[in-house]
């Protein structure tokens, strides 16, 4: 993996070319995709997400993101997981993906101990409708028990469903759907700091328009599919683009792996 720019210090004023044309190890993109020193100590919570886009601007091809990604991509994808205290993820992402738990993985073992982290990261889903497939491994059998965020009116049978199968539902909005900003603070008053968000592009555009967005990892595919696919935050719009910056850039077989920090 080639690293183009320096980790640790984009906001330098001429920061240098720093190429490192190797495989990374898991603990050095650990290492690099690090949550902020006072997330780490307990001071604060930090959204961020986890997407990919092709070159010409899909988020999707035929409804997944798997056909954009590569083997690089999934490693960086499995260690923003391995450093997560949770991962947040909408309802229609879960049956298009085919969501399964969150698994233990030793390479982070020692890791998350020591961060006095559980084994693996609770997985959040958020729906206003509770439209689930409450048989799957995801909410049947997960290591870690899976959440659900909807809100106080979403559908009463349905909400009875979920906790009569032992599914404990987090109630983050006064009508049906779900308030961003109250997810990410009742999330934070569980323990669970360090978030992360694997999509779709519906709730990331929420959470963008909320402004609760803290950090961007965005891997760029050198891939071109046309079509009508959506982009990697669809849904309502804000006053004024949010201004991100570049806190790192890494590139192999053409794909880019970038992270964007709020300014």
């Amino acid at each position: 993996m080639r690293q183009l720019f320096p980790v640790t210090d984009m906001t330098a004023p001429n920061p240098q070319v720093n190429a490192v044309d190797r495989e990374w190890s898991l603990d050095e993109l650990a290492d690099a995709y690090a949550y902020p020193a006072e997330v780490e100590a307990e001071a604060g919570t930090w959204l961020r997400a986890n997407m990919v886009s092709s070159l010409d601007g899909a988020g999707q091809h035929e409804g997944r993101s798997q056909p954009l990604s590569s083997d690089t991509d999934m490693r960086i994808f499995g260690t923003l997981r391995g450093l997560a205290d949770v991962v947040v993820v909408g309802a229609e992402t879960v049956r298009q993906e085919g969501y399964r738990p969150a698994r233990a993985r030793e390479a982070f073992a020692a890791r998350r101990a020591a961060a006095g982290q559980g084994p693996a990261p609770v997985i959040a889903v958020v729906t206003a409708s509770l439209d689930l497939d409450l048989g799957l491994p995801l909410f049947a059998a997960p290591l870690v028990p899976t959440l659900i965020l909807t809100g106080a009116g979403a559908p009463a049978e349905r909400l009875a469903a979920a906790r009569e199968a032992g599914v404990e539902v987090l109630l983050a909005g006064e009508g049906a759907a779900v308030d961003p900003a109250r997810a990410v603070a009742l999330l934070a008053g569980r323990g669970l700091r360090r978030q992360l968000t694997e999509g779709g592009p519906r709730l990331l555009g929420q959470f963008t328009a909320a402004e609760v967005l803290d950090e961007l990892c965005l891997t760029l595919s050198p891939t071109m599919t046309a079509g009508d696919a959506q982009r990697i935050a669809h849904g309502p719009s804000i006053a004024l683009p949010t201004r991100f910056g570049l806190a790192s850039l890494l590139e192999q077989d053409g794909f880019l792996f970038s992270r964007y920090r709020r300014i």
